[in-house]
């Protein structure tokens, strides 16, 4: 029996703050091809699921209503975009490193729409950002994340202040993990594309009268491709298992 029905529901309401506030940015789940009503529906969900495990820390801020509940609702709501904004700057810097790979690789052909994403993307980077999603969906990383949130409510104490400080710490820092991490991904492609410009640019000094720049790119794409094929499980792989590093580390 719900003894305090409209307690009831602005606590879950709350709840929804923040973990709406993740759902919006969460990668895969904030994608383009997801009905805005599935995503709702998904973070009411949740909510309601953990609404009755965190009820005595949501509850009695319910009784402070007027500016206190406005204010609630807000810094909330920022809470769960700073937790989703994590986690996607991680799969960001994933499609980063796509587009830097197609370049490097010289698979210049004209970009079409994403698979996740309502961008343009060469079907390279989406291949190797879908891929990388894929494996995160598969490995439940979104559990991790939902445990996070939860978690959080003794990190961030409800009902109080948002260190400004501290968060833009938590995302400066996952952004530089996420660069090295990135970088160290694409490091052989960089290698692959310096030698190979480097060696052309040799030959053309040989032989300037031949527009080697022509006839050298089907033979970058096709080395590229090949390295793509050799490498690209470990990429994945290693991206996967760094994602619970640049994420629970911060």
């Amino acid at each position: 029996m719900i003894t305090d029905p409209q307690g009831t529901i602005l606590a879950l309401f709350l709840a929804f703050c923040r973990i709406g506030g993740c759902i919006m940015v969460l990668p895969g789940f904030s994608s383009g091809r997801v009905p805005q009503q599935v995503r709702v529906l998904l973070a009411a969900a949740l909510s309601m699921a953990i609404l009755p495990l965190l009820w005595n820390t949501i509850y009695p801020q319910v009784s402070k209503s007027g500016v206190t509940y406005i204010g609630l609702i807000f810094t909330e709501t920022v809470i769960g975009l700073m937790y989703g904004m994590m986690a996607r700057l991680f799969t960001l810097g994933l499609q980063f490193t796509g587009s830097v790979i197609s370049m490097l690789i010289g698979f210049n052909a004209p970009g079409g729409m994403d698979i996740v994403e309502e961008s343009n993307e060469t079907a390279l980077t989406s291949m190797i950002s879908f891929c990388g999603l894929m494996m995160l969906f598969i490995l439940d990383f979104h559990h991790y994340v939902l445990q996070a949130l939860v978690d959080s409510y003794s990190v961030i104490p409800f009902g109080g202040h948002i260190e400004a400080r501290a968060s833009l710490v938590s995302v400066t820092d996952t952004l530089q993990s996420t660069f090295f991490i990135m970088l160290r991904l694409a490091s052989p492609f960089l290698l692959y594309g310096l030698m190979f410009q480097i060696s052309i640019g040799f030959i053309n000094k040989l032989a300037p009268q031949i527009p080697i720049y022509f006839i050298s790119t089907p033979y970058q794409l096709m080395g590229g491709l090949f390295m793509l094929y050799l490498s690209i499980a470990a990429m994945i792989s290693q991206f996967s298992d760094a994602f619970l590093g640049v994420f629970n580390g911060h």
